[in-house]
């Protein structure tokens, strides 16, 4: 790949919207007990000040300058850094059950690191390392798409070896094979979904539906009772879809006539608030009727309160991923990517969909996941059938320049 020359330090915009995501956005929240584990915000302050501070070099790495030697055969092991919670854990706390199966299968050590708590401070924690073509200590990351397609960018990631991966290869969902910023998967495989559906509560609608975004934004019936996501790429990208445009190829205009159309229903106090994860206790409670939610939250608020439900839009919804991948000079290649194929058998990724409960990107899972728990195997948030998979939709990989724009318009519609 030819290394990037577009300038990568982050402007105020995308600065402003990172900071609204760790503090009320995904990044935040939707990680089961990320709060709990604590650290966001303390973690976010030296994030943002490490990317704004200094950029990017101007100049990425080529592909074949971050190879380093595979020690993998002498050294049976593999250092793996997820999110908090992003795991299966024996309810003491003291194991760790798929980890420790790879290990008795294969031989190899899994160091598995709880240290991403949100993808800026953990750009800013291994970004000097990449930069300057140096191990991070890390064989395996698992970071947000548009953190992934950054670093891919610039050459900061490993291609994969597809005959380490047999399983991933074969059992990757149709749904996540393409990404524009990783065509064809070359460097990455998704550890699982993030959906971007409407919700709403059927005693504050009096058992009236909400099943599109027009309905959100012209309802008479719901206005004031409207919530919309602080999260740009989800709120836009629903609302584009809505309008018959696709988010995979927005045009800056397409986009202003999303905003405009946005920006007229809060004017006219259609959208009672922007939110960030915190629209959940509003909409059990009632205060919000209806909103844009992620799929995560929604399995636990179903759980608590029967009154929630969700609709997928006939226009599509919105989806995003957090993703596997290998940094530049790992000194454990081969292992990474057993470890990544490992978690690609249906039988083992069952296991992980029946802990997190996102969407599983492996396909086969459903039977083995029903030997677990059926609800979980026939719900559409965790294993999408053909018909949601089809209406699935990302947000297109933006340019430096693009997403300081967007941003821009986006924070002076939501006011935060």
């Amino acid at each position: 790949m030819e290394p990037t020359h577009e300038p990568e330090s982050l402007s105020p915009p995308q600065i402003a919207a990172i900071r609204r995501s760790m503090t009320s956005g995904r990044m935040a929240l939707t990680r089961r007990g990320l709060l709990r584990a604590g650290g966001a915000g303390a973690f976010a302050i030296g994030g943002l000040g490490a990317l704004s501070g200094c950029g990017i070099p101007p100049a990425g790495r080529a592909e074949a300058d971050n190879a380093s030697e595979d020690h993998s055969d002498d050294e049976k092991r593999v250092n793996f850094s997820n999110w908090t919670e992003y795991m299966d854990v024996t309810d003491d706390n003291k194991h760790r059950p798929t980890l420790e199966e790879f290990r008795r299968r294969t031989g190899i050590t899994v160091k598995y690191t709880e240290d991403i708590n949100d993808n800026v401070e953990f750009f800013g924690k291994i970004k000097p390392q990449l930069a300057a073509g140096q191990d991070t200590g890390r064989d395996l990351i698992c970071v947000t798409d548009w953190l992934a397609g950054r670093m891919i960018r610039l050459g900061w990631m490993q291609q994969l070896d597809a005959s380490n991966l047999p399983h991933a290869y074969t059992n990757l969902g149709k749904g996540f094979r393409d990404p524009d910023w990783d065509p064809g998967r070359a460097h990455s495989y998704p550890w699982t979904g993030i959906p971007a559906v409407i919700a709403y509560n059927k005693k504050a609608t009096g058992d009236r539906k909400v099943t599109s975004v027009s309905q959100l934004l012209e309802d008479p019936k719901l206005k004031g009772r409207v919530g919309m996501l602080t999260e740009m790429r989800d709120t836009v990208g629903l609302t584009l879809l809505d309008m018959g445009k696709r988010p995979e190829t927005v045009t800056a205009d397409e986009y202003d006539a999303a905003i405009a159309r946005l920006q007229k229903a809060a004017d006219r106090g259609q959208i009672r608030r922007f939110t960030g994860n915190d629209y959940t206790g509003d909409l059990s409670s009632g205060d919000l009727a209806a909103c844009v939610a992620w799929a995560g939250d929604l399995i636990q608020l179903q759980a608590d309160n029967p009154e929630i439900e969700f609709t997928i839009p006939e226009a599509g919804y919105m989806i995003s991923t957090d993703n596997l991948l290998i940094p530049s000079k790992a000194r454990h290649k081969k292992n990474a990517e057993r470890l990544i194929d490992y978690y690609y058998e249906p039988k083992v990724a069952a296991k992980i969909a029946a802990y997190i409960n996102y969407v599983c990107p492996v396909d086969g899972v459903r039977a083995e996941l029903a030997k677990i728990d059926k609800d979980l195997a026939n719900n559409p948030l965790i294993i999408p059938d053909d018909e949601m998979v089809a209406k699935s939709h990302a947000f297109r990989l933006l340019s430096s320049k693009e997403e300081t724009a967007f941003e821009d318009k986006f924070a002076k519609l939501t006011g935060v």
